[in-house]
């Protein structure tokens, strides 16, 4: 009876597991309601502020520009932190839920925008090419002709092995 007793809890946690298994961690957040003023405080966070005197006045660089602190440009892993992610990776798995698609596309189109005027800047270039290419579809450092070139290269390689497939 002992073991009878002994294999019916094991199939019971192992039922549970599997049903754990199936439905996963459950979502983190259930309406885009509540992700939209995480993502707002998190793009206000990004703007820091003005520096000002001990006369609560804005001080100004020499260009007569005034001096902000804290500015940090936007980007989709700190997004993704700022909504208490864990991983970019989490971010844009959220983004493709439909409840959620459109709030988190406007944001990362936000990011986007932001590397993409960076690419004027002669500091910010680099690494807004690099976000560019690895965040946003549709960027890439090779021309289009290399890219089709590339493509028709594999596709041939697999259509290569089909027919070799298909005459044994």
């Amino acid at each position: 009876e002992r073991d009878y007793r002994m294999r019916t809890a094991e199939a019971v946690l192992l039922r549970w597991e599997v049903m754990r298994m199936k439905t996963g961690r459950p979502p983190k957040y259930e309406s885009k309601e509540q992700i939209e003023g995480l993502i707002e405080e998190y793009f206000r966070s990004c703007e820091g502020e003005m520096l000002k005197d001990d006369d609560g006045n804005i001080v100004y660089n020499k260009f007569g520009e005034p001096v902000v602190i804290g500015r940090k440009p936007p980007t989709v892993t700190g997004l993704a932190l700022a909504l208490g992610f864990s991983t970019r990776l989490s971010l844009l798995n959220y983004q493709g839920k439909k409840e959620f698609a459109n709030t988190i596309t406007r944001a990362k189109t936000y990011i986007e925008e932001y590397a993409e005027r960076r690419l004027f800047d002669r500091d910010g270039v680099h690494g807004a090419k690099f976000s560019l290419i690895n965040n946003f579809r549709g960027w890439s450092d090779k021309s289009r002709d290399e890219t089709e070139k590339e493509t028709l290269e594999k596709l041939d390689r697999i259509l290569e092995g089909i027919d070799r497939a298909s005459k044994q």
